[in-house]
């Protein structure tokens, strides 16, 4: 606490930054300002609400820097139980009743998984396989709100703030990581980054590798398979340069493809232990060649994995990864890493439901991404305390008993079950 107090910079920002902390962190259904201001000091509300509500909304305190300390003491305990695996990049949504909250337009929400009202924010976290922590985290926002100047000035967006991409925001996120030097992992994202060009070539720019989803309708080459040479030099002009493709000479669906596979290149593959059960399906792996615009290209894309998840009795593949893991990767090698995605489940989960991220009720750009790098610092406590145990320690053995039943890591949004007290 004293190291966070003293990054968020000021003499006068140290205790109200304690308190709300302590607030995110003590028991309460809501972490809303007022209601930590009743819990935190019961005999002095109204001089506790403006102290934490001066501290979030109005005080110039760096989120970076915060957030920085932040990893810088709890990255280490994570890394004593093992070393860094991945860097996932995931969004989350937040559903609201107006349209005056900074960000607020009808977009996807992966918490309804609808369209609905909702603001969405972009997060890097980091995780070894045992524990992750979010390192960067900023709000998406919308091209209207982008060209709209009064709702800008209204909600305090910063001039240096444009409208990015979800996958341009998680570019730049993981840019600041490989210049803060972090220890390298692989990059994970679902279908919404991964199908994104731009954003795996620019992953892979940075020296990094990545396992993404990719939507049923990308296309690629066929194993063994790349397109056209350029044509032949003709009498004038230019040496042709570009790739070619013709009528019997397509790329193909990563879902004709997977449908066109035997039965044998299939296996049935454990890749962890669930809460009740083993999870397991039926996977294959190919090496291909993305295809997408590669006319425009005068070298063909590299080769690269394609992952394909076909549970058995399904009509059809579930679920498809594209990879630039090595060509020797194991299969079971490449489900692990790709399915390690799952963790950043478990962050939200804890983060909304424990420590109220989605509570902050202002509509500034400043307060929503205070409270959120207060939420991340309250919750990278966590992870780190957790840590100082052993892995054994950490699921009820050698004496450390748990405060209730082990955590089930449900889909973000789906009714959670009561927990002992």
């Amino acid at each position: 606490m004293e190291g966070l107090a003293i990054a968020a910079g000021h003499e006068d920002r140290q205790a109200p930054l304690k308190s709300y902390c302590k607030g995110l962190l003590l028991p309460g259904e809501r972490k809303s300002i007022e209601p930590m201001a009743a819990r935190l000091d019961p005999e002095n509300i109204q001089p506790m609400r403006q102290s934490l509500h001066h501290l979030v909304a109005k005080a110039p305190w760096s989120d970076e820097v915060l957030l920085e300390q932040v990893r810088n003491y709890v990255l280490p305990t994570m890394q004593k139980q093992g070393p860094v695996v991945a860097w996932i990049v995931d969004d989350t949504g937040f559903p609201k009743k107006g349209k005056h909250s900074v960000g607020v337009t009808r977009q996807y929400c992966g918490q309804l998984g609808k369209q609905e009202n909702c603001r969405v924010a972009v997060s890097l976290s980091v995780a070894t396989w045992s524990s992750s922590l979010p390192v960067a985290y900023r709000l998406y926002l919308p091209k209207e709100w982008d060209e709209d100047s009064g709702r800008r000035k209204r909600t305090e967006v910063p001039e240096e703030v444009k409208f990015q991409t979800k996958p341009d925001i998680a570019l730049d996120q993981i840019r600041t990581a490989v210049a803060a030097d972090l220890d390298r992992g692989v990059v994970l994202a679902d279908a919404a980054y991964g199908i994104n060009t731009e954003f795996r070539d620019g992953v892979t720019k940075l020296g990094l590798q990545y396992i993404v989803g990719v939507q049923s309708s990308m296309t690629v080459r066929e194993p063994g398979k790349q397109p056209l040479p350029a044509k032949r030099r003709g009498k004038m002009g230019r040496p042709p340069r570009l790739l070619q493709r013709n009528t019997d000479h397509q790329p193909v669906s990563v879902k004709q493809l997977a449908m066109n596979l035997p039965s044998t290149a299939f296996r049935e593959i454990t890749w962890r232990e669930g809460t009740n059960r083993k999870l397991h399906s039926r996977f294959a792996a190919v090496r291909v060649r993305p295809a997408h615009r590669d006319y425009w290209k005068a070298e063909p894309h590299a080769e690269e994995w394609l992952l394909i998840e076909w549970p058995r009795g399904e009509a059809e593949p579930s679920k498809y990864w594209i990879s630039t893991l090595p060509p020797d990767a194991s299969l079971k090698a490449l489900i692990k890493m790709a399915k390690h995605r799952w963790v950043i489940e478990r962050d939200y989960e804890e983060l909304k439901q424990e420590l109220g991220l989605g509570h902050f009720e202002g509509r500034n750009w400043r307060g929503f991404h205070h409270h959120a790098t207060l939420c991340i610092a309250a919750y990278g406590f966590l992870v780190a305390e957790r840590n100082r145990f052993s892995p054994s320690a950490r699921a009820g053995h050698l004496g450390f008993g748990t405060s209730g039943p082990a955590p089930d890591f449900r889909p973000r949004g789906s009714p959670r079950t009561p927990r002992a007290a």
